[in-house]
């Protein structure tokens, strides 16, 4: 995140109670998490050097208002607005923030300074061309740091096995002096609580950080719903109120950031511990701030010789699981197009940074979703024989076609963006039929909007359909699209002994005019049953 590491300590305290008094969820741990720190970095980095007092204000300020914003969206019942970003968006951003991260963590696994470079490929490119810098005994505590973790971890995943490689690698430095070899170690760490402050404030640096605090509100808003939702379909024992969750991650950042608190969102990784380790309520969380406290008091000076090449062991370990190699198989076997917005999102976030990347993909999901509703799926239906059920011809090419009228069903909301491709689709099914039919049936039960511009698509069809003589029947349409219709006037030119509950009753009506029959089936008989109607 490009603050000291006592930060990191710092917002495993206040943060943490305050979540466990207003969270709904009775197991999730918040705190700094990998995917919320590359953003911090990515987003405060452009404007001011890491680990300098200006840029550890900034953090702090970010997560101030990360809070206040959040508040505001949950008075205000907004944590719908995170279904705006898609889980490929989120899959591919959270796979290439973990190679951002896996790649920043090189400078500390290999023992090479790096030069601070703009994005993420040169600094991969630096590494290839000094490979021969890199410095062996920093780099093999760092490779043996990640196997001992990889095998503690297959032996048994509630093992403190980052704990242990730390104490291992500790000891070692103090004992045979790696310092001395080249070795880099954390150093001085602080001691104390902190103390109550207020973060250094302008309206110059808020504009300066809307951006990143945009992006954080999404995505640590929606990795911390993510986890809380997995844990209360595994446990069934307590219930995740989204707008909640809002305002406890809110006013935990807010609170927070007067006791130096840097921005804190769901940790997997320590909410999984819980869950592994038994903890059944919020004392577990209450328990791990009195650990930090202690932590805070009397044991810093132990941090002292603890090699930065284990830290990034340990960050390496924890964000390699986040690169989802499965997603992206089962999205290319499943929806290509799903897909393709995750690549890119991928690909967008390595080469442009993570809030252009998260950009690409949004922009991304929405053209494939505009395009795909532009031209949804319309089907011919036709009975199936000896039976009342009507069906896609192009299943059922075995089913009866009638020369007297047409069925057509349109499966999405009738607005701007599909009209031309609704009366096209029409057009089309009459103009290649043998024989031009009597009846066109319009069954609308997959028709749940319509805007003004399907509405006057719809009237052209009337009118195209009036001049020859093909009368429109309108079937199965749902209450709300009903009563738009009676507003706009169209069910009165139409007439209402055209609409229908469903196919066999407008069919029905098509047979009595054949006979000369005066029977129909019309929905205004209905009217009496409204609620069922509706």
């Amino acid at each position: 995140m490009g603050v000291p590491p006592i930060y990191g300590l710092y917002t495993c305290l206040v943060p943490l109670i305050i979540y466990a008094f207003l969270g709904s969820s009775k197991l999730l741990s918040i705190g700094p998490v990998a995917v919320t720190a590359i953003l911090v970095m990515s987003g405060v980095s452009q404007i001011a050097t890491p680990f300098t007092q200006e840029f550890i204000n900034l953090v702090v300020f970010l997560g101030l208002l990360i809070g206040i914003l959040q508040i505001i969206m949950s008075i205000f019942k907004m944590g719908f607005l995170v279904n705006l970003i898609s889980q490929p968006v989120i899959s591919g951003f959270i796979s290439a923030a973990a190679i951002i991260i896996i790649i920043s963590q090189l400078s500390e696994s290999l023992g090479i300074k790096i030069p601070d470079y703009q994005y993420t490929y040169e600094r991969l490119w630096y590494v290839v061309t000094h490979v021969t810098s890199v410095h062996l005994l920093t780099f093999t505590i760092c490779s043996c740091s990640v196997v001992i973790m990889l095998v503690l971890k297959k032996w048994k995943r509630s093992f403190p096995n980052a704990l242990f490689v730390i104490v291992l690698t500790t000891i070692a430095t103090v004992v045979f002096d790696l310092k001395s070899y080249g070795v880099s170690i954390i150093g001085s760490v602080p001691s104390g609580l902190p103390h109550f402050s207020v973060p250094d404030m302008s309206y110059t640096s808020m504009m300066l950080l809307m951006p990143s605090v945009l992006t954080i509100i999404f995505i640590g808003y929606i990795g911390s719903i993510g986890i809380a939702k997995s844990l209360e379909m595994k446990n069934r024992d307590h219930t995740i109120r989204p707008n909640q969750e809002l305002l406890a991650l809110g006013f935990a950042k807010v609170i927070g950031s007067f006791f130096l608190a840097v921005p804190s969102s769901g940790s997997y990784s320590r909410t999984a511990i819980n869950d592994t380790a038994g903890g059944k309520t919020v004392i577990a969380s209450i328990v791990s701030v009195v650990i930090a406290i202690i932590s805070l008091l009397f044991l810093t000076s132990f941090f002292y010789y603890i090699p930065k090449a284990v830290l990034a062991a340990i960050i390496l370990v924890s964000v390699f699981g986040l690169i989802n190699f499965s997603e992206a198989k089962y999205l290319l076997k499943l929806r290509r197009r799903e897909f393709i917005v995750m690549l890119i999102t991928f690909l967008g976030t390595l080469i442009f940074g993570v809030e252009k990347g998260i950009f690409i993909g949004v922009i991304l999901s929405y053209i494939f979703l505009q395009y795909y509703s532009s031209k949804p799926h319309v089907a011919e239906l036709v009975n199936i024989p000896n039976t009342e059920y009507y069906r896609n011809i192009n299943r059922f090419p075995e089913a009866e076609q009638s020369s007297e009228y047409l069925i057509i069903r349109f499966d999405d909301q009738l607005y701007f963006a599909n009209t031309s491709y609704f009366k096209d689709s029409i057009l089309s099914h009459i103009n290649t039929r043998e024989s031009i039919p009597k009846f066109l049936i319009l069954v609308t039960t997959n028709i749940h909007d319509i805007d003004s511009t399907g509405l006057h698509v719809l009237e052209d069809i009337h009118q195209y359909l009036d001049e020859t003589n093909i009368q429109l029947l309108i079937t199965g349409t749902i209450g709300p699209v009903r009563d738009f219709l009676k507003r706009s006037g169209f069910t009165d030119r139409l007439g209402a002994e055209h609409y229908f509950m469903n196919i066999m009753d407008a069919v029905n009506f098509v047979k009595n005019k054949k006979n000369h029959s005066t029977t129909s089936y019309p929905a205004t008989q209905y009217n009496k049953k409204r609620s069922f109607l509706d």
